[in-house]
C-alpha cells in the first residue's frame, strides 16, 4: 500500500461538476493533493500534465474525449498513469481502455475504495496498465 501524501498530484478531469466536487474530496481525504479539471483543454492548457502522478479521467468529455486527452499527452511526451472512468459502458470503450495502457477502467458509479486502490495502484507501481 502507498503512503499518500500532499506531494503526491491526483488530476480528475470530469466534465460533470458534482462527480468533480464527490472525487476531489474522497481522493483528498485519502492523503493525495488534488487539482480538478472540467475539460480536457483546460487540463492540457494547465501546468497539471508536468506535475501530476496520477490522472483519473472521464472518457465523455464535451470537446477533447477522455482518449483524446490521452493521445496528446503521449504525442507531447509526458508520461502519466490514467485511471479512466465512465457512465457510458459498452464493448467499443472497453476494447478501447484495453488498448489505451490505462491503469484501470472503472464504470459510474463505483466503489470509493476501487478508486483509491487503483490510484495507489497506479502511483505506487509506476502505473502499470491493465492486462
Amino acid at each position: 500500500m502507498v503512503t499518500a501524501n500532499l506531494t503526491m498530484l491526483v488530476s480528475i478531469i470530469d466534465d460533470d461538476f458534482s462527480v468533480r466536487r464527490a472525487l476531489r474530496r474522497l481522493v483528498a481525504s485519502a492523503g493525495f493533493s488534488v487539482e480538478t479539471f472540467a475539460s480536457g483543454r483546460e487540463f492540457l492548457d494547465s501546468d497539471s500534465p508536468g506535475r501530476s502522478h496520477c490522472i483519473v479521467l472521464d472518457i465523455h468529455l464535451g470537446g477533447l474525449s477522455g482518449f483524446d486527452v490521452q493521445e496528446r499527452l503521449q504525442k507531447m511526451g509526458v508520461q502519466i498513469p490514467v485511471i479512466f472512468i465512465t457512465a457510458h459502458d459498452d464493448a467499443a470503450t472497453q476494447e478501447r481502455v484495453n488498448g489505451s495502457g490505462a491503469v484501470a477502467y472503472l464504470r459510474k458509479p463505483f466503489e470509493e475504495h476501487a478508486l483509491l486502490d487503483a490510484i495507489e495502484r497506479a502511483i505506487g507501481k509506476g502505473g502499470f496498465p491493465l492486462k
